[in-house]
């Protein structure tokens, strides 16, 4: 009977990489035991080799093939690794697995062709899109690069998207010109302040496109934005005066 037992206890510990060393095999770096040599998996209480095709190498991993292909090459089917084709005018990428065009090309499906560069444009490094952006100074159109008209006071702003040109401070948008911001005495301009583009001075209020002095009654003082008051703690407004409050 215990050798009917031993029989079945010794399977179970081989396959948890437990008992005598098989071939191609070498002791666990921790927690005893042993593990197959790298190209090789483990079978029962033995060791035996991958299956590998050319270009592959293995992977020291016991789930799927064992094996993956070799950088520049691709599995096909599970069961073979074959070269990755790359065009003319591209390389492979540093993954090897996939390959890009050389700068100055697109990808147009399997081929890379070269990027018609219009005047006032040079190349840029994204794979995506045309493969070029215009000169400052100038927007794309139709493929191809055209001056932007910018107005007096006004300057370029490099956006990608937007607006091309912004006014010069002390200016507004108004179409396709900067008119000058109207400033009233006692005032400052505010580029925050899209109208009027300016606020009045700490102590002034806004009157009919003019800057008004806030006349304060007894028992107030101005609030945080300077212009307009607010009641003393204590007091409370009532007819245009701060009394007491009761």
């Amino acid at each position: 009977m215990a050798g009917v037992i031993a029989s079945f206890a010794f399977p179970v510990l081989a396959q948890d990489g437990t008992g005598p060393i098989p071939e191609n095999a070498q002791p666990r770096g921790h927690g005893g035991g042993w593990v197959c040599d790298l190209g090789f998996r483990q079978e029962g209480a033995d060791c035996l080799a991958l299956h590998m095709p050319a270009h592959s190498h293995p992977t020291g991993r016991s789930y799927g093939t064992g094996w993956e292909c070799d950088r520049g090459y691709v599995e096909t089917n599970g069961a073979s690794c074959d070269p990755i084709p790359v065009p003319e005018n591209a390389f492979l990428r540093s993954s090897g697995h996939e390959w890009q065009c050389d700068r100055g090309y697109l990808r147009d499906r399997d081929a890379c062709v070269p990027i018609l560069l219009p005047e006032h444009a040079y190349l840029t490094d994204d794979p995506a899109g045309t493969g070029w952006t215009c000169d400052r100074g100038y927007a794309a159109l139709e493929g191809t690069c055209l001056p932007i008209a910018v107005p007096a006071n006004a300057y370029l702003t490099n956006a990608s998207f937007g607006p091309v040109w912004a006014c010069e401070r002390g200016f507004v948008r108004n179409d396709d010109r900067c008119d000058a911001i109207p400033l009233p005495a006692n005032a400052f301009l505010d580029p925050i302040s899209h109208e009027p583009g300016w606020r009045c001075e700490r102590g002034y209020e806004p009157l009919n496109g003019a800057c008004a002095a806030l006349v304060l009654p007894a028992n107030a003082h101005l609030d945080r934005s300077g212009n307009r008051w607010t009641c003393d703690r204590g007091f409370r407004l009532s007819d245009g005066v701060c009394s007491l409050a009761r």
